[in-house]
């Protein structure tokens, strides 16, 4: 079993044991350990097969780790088919939508055998719910309403085709007079790699006049609802948009709130309640006078719990709060701290532009050096460089560096690693390079022995500098190849290789965990574009997020550094 479902089982059980009423420590340590799994960088039977303690995982207790490795080895769990047989059959699909607690998903079994959300917006259709005991028509409305808004959110947009949108309608907003705060919140700002609906948070001088504005955008369809300071519809392309504005002097405990994640604030609430507080969006609350103090700035509602401020991206449950207690928070990784891009490709194979013309917009960017790594001659359909080919680009590239003044073009090349682990250029060739870029683009359903076998032979080829998109992972299109990670990135670790977080938003691949644990064995990562065009090399923004995501800091990618010490790393001079 993959950690997903193993952290699916996890979670089930805490929605089961709230049903049966059990005490609150022990449903939030199964809603702890699924977390924790869901997000561990590692797999869970891989690390049962190396016989490693799962109690090492945050979380994960004796009880629990006991309970994953039966999991792991029959497939199913005693424990948790003895408790689902407790209960109607379905009833945990109830407790997916908000606003259903227990005790009204058991109302809904019982006396209406209702087991599914299918069946559940039946019974509002045809008047059934409303009728129940205490419900009536306007309850049954709002769970029609969280139902659909659940669907929408179901179906999850990649980052890449949503923040294009979300920057526009921001900008049109931020445009509006007296708006003094505008931005998004919720898992977008987390930099999560696929989105439901958008949480947009401002503060406003008149929150009428920004609301008319938001629902009169051009980027709006249906609006669903519309109130003097919140507002919610939906754009172009089935996008749910959700707006609201508060007095500027509430504005950082807004978005605090709703930028999450639920796990992340459940722990900050915890944390203030020992210390006499309770926390809501509109600030932090005394307990014992009743005395709320708002927050015009996230950072002070942070210090004031004695907190460092968590960067959003880190806002997961995944120990940050602790570390913004010690003060130990890392400091994460900036789209300005990036020298160059390790990947781009240009007409000389499958890009748009010539040499020069994405040499230009690097330096516009304000980058040191760039890249140019063309795919080699394997690739027939991106009309790949065969050797010819690629030293007659290297003297143009030459060429180009003896023009242009404020940047640096190398020489390099996105060589094919064939499906027996060689590569579809010369070593005699491939030693003329700056830069080596290795990437799998054939044979993907190769077993995971032998994809892994492959890719570590091209770690460990003195030619490579760099393994791009490792796991050839296309969002929504294409799953990850099967391959042993950890062993790729003890490789990578012990070689002195690179592996790139692509950062073209259909990929990004490496993605947040994977990178987070290749980080943690010593990888140096490589945020590259991948760019085809001049228009692509702005994908640096979702790399860098990733990067964020996985906790890096400026030291750990190697495209943050200077020009020298990246030349001396790939063995230039």
């Amino acid at each position: 079993m993959k950690n997903t479902a193993i952290a699916r089982v996890f979670r089930d059980i805490g929605d089961l044991l709230e049903l049966k009423g059990e005490n609150a420590f022990k449903i939030r340590a199964y809603q702890k350990a699924a977390r924790a799994i869901e997000h561990h960088p590692r797999e869970i039977k891989t690390m049962l097969y190396e016989g490693e303690d799962l109690r090492s995982i945050p979380g994960v207790g004796e009880a629990i780790a006991k309970k994953a490795g039966e999991l792991v080895s029959t497939g199913k769990l005693d424990y948790y088919e003895n408790l689902k047989s407790q209960f109607p059959e379905g009833i945990t699909n109830l407790l997916t939508v908000p606003g259903i607690g227990p005790k009204t998903a058991n109302r809904f079994s019982n006396e209406l055998g209702i087991a599914s959300v299918e069946a559940l917006e039946q019974a509002i259709g045809d008047g059934r719910i409303a009728k129940l005991f205490r419900l009536g028509d306007k309850t049954a409305s709002n769970i029609l309403q969280q139902i659909q808004a659940l669907r929408r959110k179901d179906q999850r947009l990649p980052i890449g085709e949503v923040l294009p949108v979300v920057d526009e309608i921001l900008d049109c907003l931020r445009s509006v007079p007296g708006v003094r705060n505008m931005t998004c919140a919720g898992s977008l700002r987390r930099f999560r790699e696929t989105l439901g609906d958008i949480d947009l948070m401002g503060s406003a001088d008149k929150p009428k006049g920004v609301i008319e504005a938001f629902v009169a955008l051009p980027q709006m369809g249906q609006v669903l609802a519309q109130g003097s300071t919140k507002a919610s519809a939906i754009a172009h392309g089935g996008l749910q948009v959700d707006l609201r504005i508060v007095e500027h002097s509430c504005f950082g405990s807004l978005l605090q709130y709703f930028t999450g994640s639920k796990q992340h604030n459940i722990s900050l609430r915890e944390r203030g309640r020992r210390q006499g507080f309770k926390l809501s969006e509109y600030g932090i609350t005394d307990a014992s006078t009743d005395r709320l103090e708002k927050f015009a700035d996230e950072a002070e509602f942070y210090n004031r719990l004695g907190l460092q401020c968590i960067p959003p991206e880190l806002r997961e449950a995944q120990g940050e709060v602790e570390r913004a207690e010690q003060g130990t928070l890392p400091k994460l990784v900036e789209l300005s701290d990036v020298k160059g891009d390790l990947h781009i490709h240009t007409n000389w194979s499958d890009g748009h532009n010539s040499v020069e013309e994405m040499a230009l917009s690097a330096r516009e960017l304000g980058y040191q050096y760039v890249a140019i790594t063309d795919h080699s001659g394997g690739r027939g359909i991106a009309h790949g460089l065969d050797e010819e080919r690629l030293r007659s680009q290297i003297a143009e590239i030459r060429m180009v560096n003896e023009r242009l003044n404020g940047i640096r073009l190398l020489s390099g090349v996105e060589v094919d690693i064939r499906a027996d682990g060689s590569l579809d250029l010369s070593h005699e060739v491939l030693s003329e390079l700056d830069v080596v870029v290795a990437g799998v683009h054939s044979a993907m359903n190769q077993s995971e022995e032998r994809m892994t076998k492959r890719v570590l032979s091209a770690v460990e080829n003195p030619d490579v500098d760099i393994i791009a998109h490792p796991t050839c992972r296309l969002l929504g299109e294409r799953e990850p190849v099967a391959i042993d990670l950890e062993a790729v990135f003890r490789a990578a670790a012990g070689n002195n290789k690179a592996l790139e977080i692509n950062a073209m938003p259909e990929r990004l691949d490496l993605k947040d965990i994977h990178a987070f644990r290749a980080r943690g064995l010593g990888v140096k990562l490589a945020i590259g574009t991948d760019a085809h065009s001049v228009a692509h090399l702005a994908f640096m923004r979702y790399g860098t997020g990733v990067a964020r995501r996985a906790w890096c800091e400026p030291a750990n990618i190697l495209n943050t550094l200077p020009l020298e010490q990246l030349l001396a790393f790939l063995g230039g001079d």
